[in-house]
């Protein structure tokens, strides 16, 4: 995974208990999504999103853990990450997230929410990470709070991400937003593109259910100019 701030690659991630987490208890993988931190205790750089996991519920950390154990065993591993300069040293990711990660950061939803706004929220927010993508960010990789969903330059440096916010798909309706999370197809007759064809393959997996709490949530957020790239 290419980006301004360095190659990261992503592990294995397999039940393989001697080069994927195969020996990870369920405390191990919760520290991981909800404090960015490797069973050795290092730092986790900030490409793996916990700065939107961590306000996973522990119910669905039991899940996925347990869903993992059941992964068919991979042998290998990633070569090693080639982190910018300023990351190389791992320590001074720990001093990145005393200054933009939040740990366990509420999960609560916007107020008088109800059941289906408060689903959305869960799932944009943290399950999807969708701002992880649709946000512009500082120089040092951290999301800029007035960019959050206005879009952004690709991560991996490959385009520019759109704003979802009310400024550029306020003519999107509920519809428009679950037939795109299913098919990839767009309400001009055009179809997602980039990570975002990935995305769609993922979302299309979702129950009906989802996919609508997903637009419902997306469709309450403000407009907010997108940020020049």
């Amino acid at each position: 995974m290419a980006s301004t701030f360095g190659t990261f690659r992503p592990p294995n991630i397999s039940a393989d208990p001697i080069d994927g987490i195969g020996n990870w208890d369920v405390s191990d993988l919760a520290n991981a999504l909800v404090a960015g931190i490797s069973p050795t205790g290092a730092h986790y750089y900030p490409a793996f999103p916990y700065t939107s996991y961590t306000s996973m519920t522990p119910g669905d950390i039991r899940d996925l853990h347990a869903y993992l154990r059941t992964v068919p065993w991979v042998k290998g591993r990633a070569p090693p990450h080639h982190p910018s300069l300023l990351f190389a040293i791992r320590r001074s990711v720990g001093a990145w997230k005393l200054l933009f990660f939040s740990k366990g950061r509420s999960a609560a939803p916007p107020a008088k929410a109800d059941k289906l706004l408060a689903r959305g929220y869960y799932l944009v927010e943290t399950l999807a990470h969708c701002a992880e993508c649709h946000s512009s960010r500082n120089v040092v990789g951290a999301i800029i709070p007035e960019t959050r969903f206005a879009g952004g330059i690709d991560p991996q440096g490959t385009g520019y991400v759109p704003n979802i916010t009310a400024a550029r798909i306020a003519d999107w309706s509920e519809e428009d937003l679950v037939r795109m999370l299913t098919t990839g197809e767009t309400p001009n007759h055009g179809r997602v593109g980039s990570s975002m064809s990935d995305v769609v393959e993922n979302t299309a997996r979702l129950p009906e259910s989802d996919r609508e709490a997903i637009a419902h949530y997306i469709k309450t957020l403000g407009a907010i100019p997108s940020p020049r790239p």
